[in-house]
């Protein structure tokens, strides 16, 4: 579970002329919004890496509640 919080930092990560800039935790609501679904979705995948669960994420994006897809929407994902 602990990894999850972790893409929520991902999710925040902005971009500046292609390399990664200052990185951020998402809100406390955003990181309910997509507990579940990672949960359900990316479980298997959850001590591979932050970028692998937002991969992870976004390969089930028809899938996933709209709270989460919002998130993912919101930060540019």
């Amino acid at each position: 579970m602990g990894k999850f919080f972790l893409v929520l930092s991902v999710l925040s990560v902005s971009a500046s002329t292609g390399a990664l800039a200052q990185q951020r935790s998402g809100t406390e609501q955003e990181q309910k919004a997509c507990t579940r679904d990672v949960q359900r979705f990316c479980r298997p995948l959850m001590d591979q890496g932050d970028l692998i669960i937002l991969s992870c994420l976004k390969e089930n994006r028809p899938k996933l509640s709209k709270a989460c897809d919002a998130v993912l929407v919101s930060h540019g994902q």
